[in-house]
């Protein structure tokens, strides 16, 4: 008998395993939780991609008529440092914390489809390694992540570009077919979460008791389902348009180029909340636990996210106030941009009272909260100022917009993430990291992230345009362009800290305890790392922060309570309780491959490839549907030992 069943037997339990050891057990792993350490890893691999492409950028900009990249190459680098950072880095983080934790945070032992969760990670690596494979067929997209028309037509430099079936053509098929795959990932995802939310909440775990990250997963996962198909559409027009002929977007063959700002900002402005709103979620959990206090203003927070999930899709215009819409529709535009503030404001306001007079906790997961409120706020307040058309027509094309979205989507979104890396590093290896290292990694972030995107601000007001791959001297950019520069290699410095202690934590740290931050939720109530089926008893929720609850008393004097310790009733289902989850399976890897196989064939003209691509997808579909599902067996199932 093994060790694992000889710990299953003597705990009354009986799970038919659902991963196995080494490598092969990653490759077919339905695991939520190991899904989403892989989603963490291989997005820090692509954060890592479009720091590096940053870095490149920020070295030609330091200097006026630097060489370090000719113009081609700096848009190319321009153009894989947005689609990276947006597609393949901050959304796979926000999914990795997704895919881990909410069936923790809910009481749930897994998502309601686990492989197809491991669908939605394969396609996801897969989209990337295409993206990137771009560089054997001719060179990356560099038409910049939004890939305006017509300028998707001839690229960022037309010299030397053909249209038919040439370079410009590839790199634009590498752009539509990399997100598209990568869309397939994030809709898959969508319904997976959606479905677990609705249907598998413990017993007791009502809408309002829910952790404020799990409503925010909720929501993002609702943007994303409605989103998606309108970048979709737009991508696949595209494809038509690069590859087949097609005359979407040519203005010289009766297209319109305005139809693909409309599309692509339909999906990327709710696409802004879906890489802030998790962030939020994130900080709405750490910030009551590092004040000792409950969340102020619970219900508000919720229905602020909630709300501005539904604003964020009447706003997308004030991306488009100097495209001529008119005077109507820019002061419609203007004020949806302002109320939508609101919310937010909201949410800003509701953090403060947490802290206000709280007992506070300096630790490094509170720091990032406390830079993210400080970060987004000023993001936030330079985004109304867009909200005015006049104001917004002065700065649209200029580096003001840059520092803009940087201090939200990087103050925010980046710093949230970070807070949640290690608030919930403990539960996931069980082990705590280096204090010191992560304190020196938020202060060296804070320090070069302003200096990074601070100058960004007086740079965009004194009139420097944006996606300029080079500037002549005398323009006063100088001194600001290399303050910029040096910050950039700060936050640099600051993430390979990160790495360092998040790589050596992992295995060398000290032991941590079962409940190392005096935490509020349930995900805490079992052990760190969790057990493969989560909950030895699914908890039953009796108050909205319940671990809280579970350990303080109404005494006069609080008595602890041990984190894990169930109640008579639930410690009564244990002993009659057999857990089985569902099988490991190689099919959503083999699915996923196809989809880049079938890509490259499209790139290539080759119908053949194509063709073999779409054959691997449907053996594997149709294998998936027919592979058998096993269930325990009455004889596998021991009799529970009296403790």
């Amino acid at each position: 008998m093994s060790a694992v069943d000889d710990q299953q037997r003597r705990t009354g339990l009986f799970q038919r395993p659902s991963s196995t050891a080494g490598i092969k057990g990653w490759l077919t792993t339905t695991d939520h939780k190991r899904i989403g350490i892989m989603y963490f890893v291989a997005a820090m691999i692509f954060f890592m991609a479009a720091g590096i492409e940053a870095l490149l950028l920020r070295l030609q900009l330091a200097t006026p008529e630097a060489q370090v990249l000719d113009s081609d190459v700096y848009s190319q680098m321009f153009t894989m440092h947005g689609v990276t950072m947006i597609f393949f880095a901050v959304m796979p983080l926000s999914a990795a914390f997704f895919n881990y934790l909410l069936p923790l945070l809910i009481g749930a032992r897994d998502v309601a489809f686990p492989r197809l969760n491991a669908l939605s990670l394969w396609v996801f690596v897969s989209g990337g390694i295409f993206l990137y494979s771009a560089v054997f067929f001719g060179g990356y997209p560099d038409t910049s992540w939004v890939n305006y028309a017509p300028i998707q037509e001839v690229g960022a430099d037309p010299a030397g570009y053909t249209l038919e079936g040439g370079v410009q053509s590839n790199r634009m098929l590498f752009y539509s077919l990399s997100i598209q795959i990568a869309g397939i990932a994030s809709l898959a995802s969508a319904v997976n979460f959606i479905t677990t939310t609705l249907n598998m909440r413990a017993p007791g775990m009502t809408f309002m008791r829910m952790p404020v990250f799990a409503w925010m997963t909720l929501v993002v996962s609702f943007l994303m389902l409605f989103a998606m198909p309108i970048i979709g559409v737009a991508l696949w027009q595209l494809m038509f348009d690069a590859g087949y002929g097609g005359n979407f977007f040519r203005p010289g063959a009766g297209g319109e180029p305005i139809l693909w700002q409309h599309l692509f900002w339909l999906f990327g402005h709710p696409e802004v909340y879906i890489l802030i709103l998790p962030a939020f979620g994130i900080v709405s959990e750490i910030l009551p636990t590092f004040s000792r206090k409950p969340l102020f203003g619970y219900a508000a927070v919720v229905f602020s996210g909630v709300a501005i999930g539904f604003l964020g899709f009447g706003v997308w215009a004030h991306h488009m106030f100097t495209s001529g819409l008119g005077p109507v529709a820019n002061a419609a535009f203007g004020l949806t941009t302002m109320f939508i503030a609101v919310p937010t404001g909201i949410k800003i306001f509701n953090w403060l009272g947490t802290i206000w007079f709280g007992s506070l906790r300096y630790r490094v997961p509170m720091l990032f909260s406390i830079g993210l409120v400080a970060m987004f706020t000023i993001g936030g307040l330079s985004g109304v100022t867009h909200a005015i058309v006049p104001h917004n027509a002065q700065q649209h094309e200029t580096y003001y917009v840059v520092a803009h979205f940087h201090y939200v989507l990087f103050g925010g979104s980046v710093f949230g993430l970070f807070a949640g890396t290690y608030y919930w590093f403990p539960k996931v290896f069980g082990r705590m990291y280096n204090e010191r290292l992560g304190q020196a990694h938020f202060w060296i972030q804070l320090i070069g992230f302003n200096l990074a995107f601070g100058p960004q601000h007086i740079l965009g007001l004194e009139g420097m345009p944006r996606r300029y791959y080079t500037y002549p001297p005398g323009m006063g950019w100088d001194l600001w362009n290399l303050v910029s520069t040096i910050g950039g290699f700060l936050i640099a410095l600051a993430v390979l800290l990160f790495v360092i202690n998040l790589v050596w934590s992992a295995r060398k740290g000290p032991e941590a305890p079962s409940d190392p931050w005096d935490a509020r939720t349930v995900e805490w109530l079992t052990s760190s790392p969790p057990p493969q089926h989560n909950w030895d008893v699914v908890p039953t929720i009796s108050a909205r922060d319940e671990l809280w609850h579970r350990k303080y008393t109404d005494e006069e004097i609080p008595r602890p309570v041990p984190a894990g310790a169930s109640s008579d009733h639930e410690q009564g289902e244990a002993d009659s309780e057999h857990i089985h989850l569902p099988d490991p399976s190689w099919w959503p890897l083999v699915l996923a491959i196809g989809l880049p196989v079938a890509s490259w064939g499209v790139v290539m003209d080759s119908w053949p490839v194509i063709g073999g691509g779409i054959a691997l997808m449907l053996f594997a579909g149709v294998a998936w549907g027919n592979e058998p599902v096993t269930e325990p067996e009455p004889d596998d199932v021991a009799e529970p030992v009296e403790p």
